[in-house]
């Protein structure tokens, strides 16, 4: 009923050499960006225990180091679907049984350089299958940790490598906690951060209390930021670049530009950043609402790439039968529909906006909502992200402190995304973009549902279970709906 309802509404007209590896590897090829949440005072980890020994001080630090391993499972249910892969398009999800799993070891490391400067290194080893090779989900995708680019064979990569320097400008003192690629320090209220080299925007920018750590919280990828926002990223869903933010008292300002990939969804980046970007700008502010905290951001983002626009490659065919997309020489994604338009004859300097809001609120100091929207242009093809161009989420997160389980988490959680008309259109005609394209489409939302507990077996290990309803998969709505059953290891150290 709440998918109709909103609908309604929405509806547009190598394990032991691991340390070795670690260090030395560099970058390389969706795991979106393994976020870290704050630690708690009691958690068992190794700079909880050195200053318990008066061995390091976490109020003041000079260096931390910390880790964490996950390992997630999917399970998808066979479903009925009109078509799949009509005419030799090649991005419908298989409606037969499927297991999905993504394994990922991290750690994050932290120094203190000069006066206000820290440095951050971040090495990871991931392991997965996706379900379909990624293919044939608009921006539900099952686990948020699979890559465009990863294997069952553990890879080994550097995700960030950057440099922060914070100026404090006066203002009341606020203690930073010691966490993942946070230092434990005191800093001003208002203050400069400039950070500078590999990183992800989202480590920064649109965070969220209840919808973000997807290593604990919901497993689909479409709680870990707008499905809409097609954020410059290599297809790891990490950059370089440089942000800065300015913090005001319950105000901060966040500005970034990132470099794009040289080709959509791919590892390669441009680093012409003058030539090609990604920029966005967040507002942020944060408040207390009946005695609760709260937050409210912003976001705005343009990206100014080699693109292809729907409507150019729906022209090209039109024009010239001869550009379809089996015919296509340059870079495509594998479509053997000689009648279908596709991207590769459209592509050309041209530029993409998005806009949308981040809403975090306390209820109680157990239970939290949130809700995230997004609307952006549409009108090209995606860069980095997913394949959605208009976005709303929304959930509550609830710990168990009622239930005399107060270290669990029960999350509700639920997701829509839309195409703009010229997306509908291109899909329409046979179409493929980076991650859909069934060969026909009729046309709607997709949709999400999640469910999922996590329990709390000891201080620093999580088991979760989840349940998610994925209705009309790739926006069409001759497909599904869709089953998944999930569970999930998660621990800290």
């Amino acid at each position: 009923m709440i998918f109709r309802i909103v609908q309604t509404f929405a509806r547009p007209s190598a394990w032991l050499l691991l340390p070795l590896w670690l260090w030395l590897a560099p970058a390389s090829a969706w795991a979106q960006v393994g976020m870290a949440a704050p630690r708690a005072d009691e958690q068992f980890d190794v700079m909880n225990l050195l200053d318990e020994h008066g061995l390091h001080e976490m109020d003041d630090e000079r260096w931390n180091a910390y880790g964490q391993f996950t390992y997630a499972s999917v399970w998808k249910a066979p479903f009925a679907a009109k078509y799949t892969n009509l005419n030799g398009s090649n991005n419908s999800l298989s409606t037969a049984a499927e297991r999905s799993f993504a394994g990922t070891l991290t750690a994050f490391l932290g120094v203190r350089l000069w006066h206000g400067a820290e440095a951050y290194f971040v090495p990871e080893v991931i392991s997965e299958r996706a379900l379909s090779n990624l293919r044939g989900l608009g921006g539900a995708v099952q686990i948020w940790e699979l890559q465009k680019t990863g294997t069952e064979t553990p890879q080994i990569y550097r995700s960030r490598a950057y440099l922060k320097q914070i100026i404090n400008l006066g203002g009341e003192r606020t203690q930073l906690n010691s966490d993942p690629m946070q230092l434990g320090r005191m800093v001003d209220g208002r203050r400069i951060v400039i950070v500078a080299g590999n990183f992800s925007v989202l480590d920064f920018m649109d965070k969220n209390t209840f919808a973000g750590d997807l290593r604990r919280q919901f497993f689909n990828m479409a709680f870990m930021t707008h499905t809409a926002y097609d954020f410059a990223s290599d297809a790891r869903g990490y950059s370089w670049g440089g942000l800065v933010e300015f913090y005001w008292d319950s105000w901060t300002l966040r500005l970034a530009r990132m470099a794009p990939p040289d080709h959509p969804n791919q590892l390669e980046l441009d680093l012409r950043l003058a030539t090609y970007y990604g920029d966005q700008l967040e507002i942020e502010h944060r408040h207390t609402l009946a005695g609760k905290d709260g937050v409210v951001r912003l976001l705005g983002y343009h990206n100014h790439l080699l693109t292809g626009r729907f409507d150019d490659a729906v022209a090209a065919i039109q024009a010239d039968p001869a550009k379809n997309a089996a015919a296509c020489t340059g870079f495509n994604y594998g479509s053997t529909n000689a009648g279908a338009p596709d991207l590769c004859w459209a592509r050309k300097a041209d530029d993409k906006y998005g806009i949308g809001i981040n809403i975090e609120q306390h209820i109680t100091d157990d239970i939290g909502v949130f809700l995230r929207g997004m609307v952006s242009d549409g009108q090209t093809e995606v860069y980095a992200y997913t394949s959605t161009d208009r976005s709303l989420a929304f959930g509550v997160l609830a710990g168990g402190t009622l239930w005399h389980r107060s270290n669990d988490t029960l999350g509700i959680g639920g997701n829509f995304g839309w195409i703009s008309a010229a997306h509908a259109n291109y899909l329409r005609l046979g179409g493929v973009d980076g991650f859909i394209g069934d060969g026909g489409l009729t046309v709607a939302s997709e949709a999400v549902g999640e469910v999922f507990y996590s329990f709390a077996a000891l201080s620093d290990l999580w088991l979760s279970a989840d349940y998610q309803l994925i209705v009309n998969p790739a926006f069409n709505a001759d497909r599904g709906p869709v089953n998944l059953f999930g569970l999930r290891a998660h621990a800290e150290f």
